[in-house]
């Protein structure tokens, strides 16, 4: 409990410079938003007039605690291109991320964990050189390269599923899994050659204990010693990983939303960096900044179900 305890403290000040580096990285960015939005036609007056009506003639210092204020009482503030509050943007383009997010890691596991694991029970066999191919495959080809293949298969020329676009869960179902099934799966292979790459490494250095001698030595049978025994210190590491994948796909999954006409998170972010809407920006890094801090945090979890000896970071032998 005091390493959780400890993490969530730690991540006030990571979240607050998180904040502070955006803020100032958006403002070092050539151009004025003032003139982003009104065109560049727009005459001098016309342009200072929006600027003063947004805030922006105020010294940066003066920005940045007024939209800090304003977080801390629950607002995110207004878009800049449309004057929609951001906590409305979030709250419209999360959604679609973190279904993908799930569904790619979902696919990722299913995929990572029975392969690593037939890899490390049976090292330098056939089994494991297929699937160490895969892996480099997995982690040599593109994602995007992949999902435009998947589109030119699936959705052109067998025409089973749509080729892009996105539709709430709860508004269709069925159209929401059609329209996500092949962006899923272009991220989830992806993943799941890494996933597995940790999943074999771990469970071949678990393998190698002595405590797994001793189980061999008793007679147990190889499935229970594997199951029982290796797999589940082998999974700490895999669980860390685990975490750092989830975290990344959160924010980075803006290519795959782009080829498949996914209004999603990532998309928010770099649409709202191309406007010069740096409100819409600092808002939606601080809510990517604080999920990660909670993924974080379920990690930490995890690890403490996983192996109890695990106490305030340390192993107690």
């Amino acid at each position: 409990m005091a390493i959780i305890i400890r993490r969530l403290l730690l991540a006030i000040p990571v979240v607050f410079l998180v904040t502070l580096m955006v803020f100032s990285l958006m403002h070092m960015l050539p151009g004025d938003p003032a003139t982003v939005i009104l065109g560049q036609e727009a005459t001098p007056e016309a342009v200072a007039a929006l600027r003063a009506e947004l805030g922006l003639n105020k010294p940066l210092p003066v920005q940045y605690f007024d939209w800090l204020s304003g977080v801390l009482h629950g607002n995110l503030g207004n878009s800049l291109v449309d004057h929609t509050p951001v906590a409305q943007l979030i709250m419209e383009r999360l959604p679609a991320t973190i279904e993908l997010t799930l569904g790619t890691f979902i696919v990722a596991t299913l995929i990572a964990v029975p392969a690593g694991i037939l890899s490390a029970v049976r090292p330098r066999s056939l089994t494991d050189y297929s699937g160490t191919l895969f892996a480099l495959c997995g982690m040599s080809v593109p994602h995007f390269w992949l999902g435009m293949m998947l589109i030119i298969l699936f959705a052109v020329k067998l025409g089973w599923v749509p080729a892009s676009g996105y539709v709430p869960f709860f508004d269709d179902p069925l159209g929401n899994l059609s329209a996500m099934i092949l962006p899923i799966i272009a991220t989830g292979l992806r993943e799941s050659a890494v996933l597995m790459r940790m999943m074999r490494s771990s469970l071949l250095e678990a393998l190698q204990a002595d405590y797994i001698r001793t189980a061999y030595a008793k007679g147990l049978k190889e499935r229970l010693v594997i199951l029982r025994h290796a797999l589940k210190n082998a999974l700490v590491p895999v669980v860390t990983t685990s975490g750092l994948v989830v975290a990344g796909l959160l924010g980075g999954l803006v290519i795959t939303e782009s080829i498949f006409s996914i209004p999603g998170f990532g998309k928010l972010i770099v649409d709202s960096i191309f406007n010069r809407d740096f409100v819409t920006v600092q808002g939606a890094v601080l809510v990517s900044a604080l999920l990660i801090v909670l993924i974080n945090l379920l990690v930490d979890i995890l690890h403490f179900i996983i192996d109890p000896r695990i106490k305030s970071g340390k192993e107690v032998g």
